[in-house]
């Protein structure tokens, strides 16, 4: 399962050999550092702890900056793990950088989604909302009868409401990377990932495409 650390740089477009426009998201990735290596035999599980993002001593505390130093890491801001599902090959102090991955590879690419604070159904689940005509001035935009009456005399879990909307961790299966630049440490994806620019985002292998794979043989 490989993977990389990056910042979403923004969106912009390309240009195939055929002359079509290809929208893409560039993400800054990597260079990471394996901070850490976890192995079935000692933790239960395998896993890769990748460090990104270098700062200041300051904005780290103590334990932090142990736990750096003891796998020979710059001061990193950001530490994240990947799961494997065999022994990682990946050492501690091993750097990962963008040309792990190769163009027309599939990826899944996991980010925090913009938080739009307490929304309304319309916005948050596409509701139609209320006639405009025949009188009605102010429900243009309400939800509308959310059950029945005395019985059940609730609403049930689940019901699609106003709420909290975006701020959750989201994941975009099978983009396809579309151009690869290891000298800037970029990575073009096909399409939107979560995220406003500059938040932290995790590109690693397509989940879909391995279990493909492992059918296939």
């Amino acid at each position: 399962m490989r993977g990389i650390l990056g910042k979403k740089v923004g969106m912009t477009q390309l240009f195939d050999k055929s002359g079509a426009v290809i929208p893409v998201t560039i993400i800054e990735a990597g260079p990471c550092y394996v901070t850490q290596v976890k192995t079935e035999e000692t933790d239960g599980y395998n896993a890769v702890q990748l460090g990104y993002e270098v700062v200041p001593e300051r904005k780290l505390t103590k334990g932090q900056r142990g736990h750096l130093q003891k796998a020979g890491a710059p001061l990193l801001r950001r530490l994240r793990e990947i799961r494997y599902d065999e022994t990682p090959s990946l050492s501690v102090g091993d750097v990962v950088k963008a040309d792990i991955f190769a163009e027309g590879d599939l990826v899944d690419v996991t980010g925090v989604s913009k938080g739009r604070g307490f929304a309304g159904a319309v916005k948050r689940h596409g509701f139609a909302g209320g006639p405009k005509t025949h009188g009605q001035s102010d429900r243009h935009r309400a939800t509308g009868s959310r059950g029945a009456g005395t019985t059940p005399g609730h609403t049930f879990p689940g019901t699609r409401a106003p709420g909290q909307y975006g701020a959750a961790r989201t994941t975009v299966q099978n983009l396809k990377v579309a151009l690869v630049d290891p000298e800037r440490n970029l990575i073009a994806v096909r399409g939107a990932i979560p995220g406003p620019r500059g938040s932290l985002v995790i590109v690693r292998e397509s989940v879909k495409a391995l279990k493909k794979a492992k059918r296939a043989k």
